[in-house]
């Protein structure tokens, strides 16, 4: 296992890797729309939040060696299931066909105040 740090994506606030990779498989964990510069959650409707998110998942996946096309599934965390379709949105502008495999979730809560989280598993 090898752990991926950059800081061109937010720190973890927990006890946990921004993503690590173990053997051909790099997992990322849930990112949020953090500004890796100033740490704060960027202005905006839950489009710019989901398109941070994504851009921090990217920043991730660099370290690792791979990028966005080659995430092989998804999971959303979303604190408003009618933001589903504005984050679909973004998601198809940056994720390409064939589409990961995907899940999406309502939740109560994030550990901290945004809309959308979502964390990948890509192939090296």
């Amino acid at each position: 296992m090898e752990e991926l740090h950059t800081d061109s994506a937010p720190p973890s606030i927990g006890p946990f890797s921004q993503g690590i990779r173990d053997g051909d498989r790099i997992y990322v964990s849930g990112q949020g729309p953090i500004d890796s510069e100033t740490g704060d959650i960027v202005d905006g409707d839950i489009r710019a939040q989901t398109e941070r998110t994504l851009k921090n998942i990217a920043a991730v996946l660099e370290v690792g060696g791979c990028s966005l096309d080659d995430v092989v599934k998804a999971t959303v965390l979303l604190t408003d299931m009618d933001a589903y379709d504005a984050v679909n949105d973004v998601y198809a502008e940056y994720m390409s066909d064939p589409y990961p495999a995907r899940a999406a979730y309502e939740v109560a809560a994030l550990p901290v105040d945004i809309g959308v989280e979502i964390e990948v598993v890509a192939s090296v």
